[in-house]
């Protein structure tokens, strides 16, 4: 399907973008910007579509172009990138898939990028009775071989409330709960991509439906949902 593309004219004007990053020669090119958001907003939508296939998703979104530059030393005008998220569905899926378009820094991404408060306690919490099932999940080959290491944020020593000795203390440091896989400019413009980011998303359900276990129990396993 020509929608589920991303091809090499967009990564050329993503380069273009980043050299040129200002509003004259982004409004000069609007209408070349236009058919290339199109198309990539196909691209992003069929994978919402595929994902949907063996996930529910509850929401896929693909941000905006324009950066908010009110709050920022940056104050260059756009992103050189096209992005979307893809948001699990209801309250007992837990976590959501990133996808970022940008030339030679293209990625993937599925986790937790800022747990509030009381789900970040509940992880460390599980992490610290008992981060064998964790550790099984994020050590499998599968998930390896796709995705590498667990990444993320960490504290220095131990969070607080927490024995910076804890056997499993290299876990409950974390902040942040993230893996990313990288893609070339060659991997993103192949026919093939959309289904190698499908393939890499699957390959992460287990430690997603792990997480949502978690953050949907107590410590006790008795479900909070209700």
């Amino acid at each position: 399907m020509a929608d589920a593309l991303i091809t090499k004219e967009v990564i050329g004007f993503l380069e273009e973008l980043k050299a040129n990053n200002n509003r004259e020669w982004f409004e000069a090119r609007k209408p070349e910007f236009k058919k290339l958001q199109s198309q990539v907003k196909g691209f992003y939508d069929s994978l919402a579509g595929t994902l949907g296939k063996h996930d529910e998703i509850e929401k896929a979104k693909m941000f905006r172009i324009y950066r908010d530059v009110r709050f920022s030393p940056d104050k260059t005008p756009y992103k050189p990138h096209f992005a979307g998220s893809f948001a699990r569905a209801g309250a007992s899926r837990r976590g959501g898939y990133y996808l970022r378009i940008r030339p030679g820094e293209s990625f993937a991404a599925v986790g937790f990028w800022q747990p509030d408060a009381k789900d970040l306690l509940r992880i460390r919490q599980e992490l610290q009775q008992d981060a064998e099932p964790f550790r099984k999940v994020i050590g499998s080959t599968k998930l390896k071989e796709a995705w590498g290491g667990l990444k993320g944020e960490c504290v220095k020593t131990a969070p607080k409330g927490f024995d910076r000795e804890d056997p499993n203390i290299d876990l409950i440091r974390y902040k942040q709960f993230i893996f990313t896989r990288e893609f070339t400019d060659k991997e993103v413009t192949e026919p093939g991509f959309l289904n190698a980011v499908d393939q890499n998303f699957q390959a992460i359900r287990p430690w997603l439906d792990l997480m949502s276990e978690i953050l949907t129990t107590d410590l006790n396993g008795e479900s909070l949902l209700g």
